[in-house]
């Protein structure tokens, strides 16, 4: 059975993903700061490899299941390179969602874990979104 372990590696690949949501959090508050965004991008990207390995984020960007949203990234941070930082986020932004929608069910139990946003997620409104992806819960 294999365990996570949390070598050096992997802990400044989590450092280098956080600081990437941190930095676009702040590009998107300043009023989509260019160099922000795209700071916080590549530090999102960079962590992400740090944190998987090299090998697997290859062959999850490249999975032909993820090329949608792989393409819409992609041409999301080239755009928003070009100059025009909302269009870009947008683009980005679907490309995240294409890219991460697998995950959103084991996010979804997570959150119901949590002590506080367990509480709030007990809401009849917001438990009846999270009862429809119960069952669909991917391996991590």
């Amino acid at each position: 059975m294999l365990s996570f372990e949390m070598n050096d590696r992997k802990k400044i690949g989590l450092g280098l993903t956080g600081f990437g949501i941190f930095f676009s959090f702040l590009g998107v508050v300043f009023f989509f700061d260019k160099g922000l965004l795209a700071m916080g991008n590549i530090l999102f990207v960079s962590g992400v490899s740090l944190t998987i390995g090299l090998k697997s984020t290859m062959q999850f960007f490249m999975k032909r299941s993820n090329f949608k949203g792989t393409i819409s990234f992609g041409i999301g941070f080239l755009i928003l390179m070009v100059g025009w930082p909302i269009l870009g986020m947008i683009i980005e932004a679907y490309g995240f969602i294409v890219l991460f929608s697998g995950f959103w069910p084991t996010l979804s139990v997570f959150i119901q874990k949590v002590p506080v946003l367990g509480w709030l997620v007990q809401l009849p409104f917001i438990r009846s979104l999270f009862d429809r992806n119960r069952g669909k819960r991917m391996p991590v």
